[in-house]
């Protein structure tokens, strides 16, 4: 069982930058694919970066550039660097472990209750 908590979320103006964070609790961290998520009212949930447990990062093409995902093992969590914040970055962001690498929300068992992002333009 891994519990999920997420913070950094607010209020930034277009181009502006963030950092996210995902502490994590429970057993082996480590071994865990972790992964971010976003999703923006009325929308689907989708994928925005993943890192494997040995540090290997994968974006989606949207925030891919801008974005920066990674991992602090010995302090269990997940970060998630903004920059260059755009208004359709707006959503309420999740983070997320998983047993495999993917960019499929339903491969992940365990989720956090996600921090709001609003850009303003």
């Amino acid at each position: 069982q891994v519990q999920l908590v997420e913070s950094g979320g607010g209020l930034v103006q277009t181009g502006g930058s963030l950092r996210l964070s995902c502490v994590a609790s429970g057993r082996s961290f480590s071994s865990y694919a972790m992964g971010w998520f976003r999703q923006a009212p009325g929308k689907e949930r989708e994928f925005v970066a993943g890192i494997s447990w040995g540090g290997g990062t994968y974006y989606a093409d949207s925030v891919k550039g801008r974005f920066t995902i990674s991992r602090d093992n010995a302090k269990n969590t997940v970060y998630l660097q903004m920059n260059s914040l755009k208004p359709e970055d707006t959503a309420v962001y999740y983070c997320a472990a998983s047993s495999i690498v993917s960019r499929a929300s339903s491969d992940y068992a365990y989720w956090g209750q996600g921090t709001q992002v609003t850009v303003s333009s």
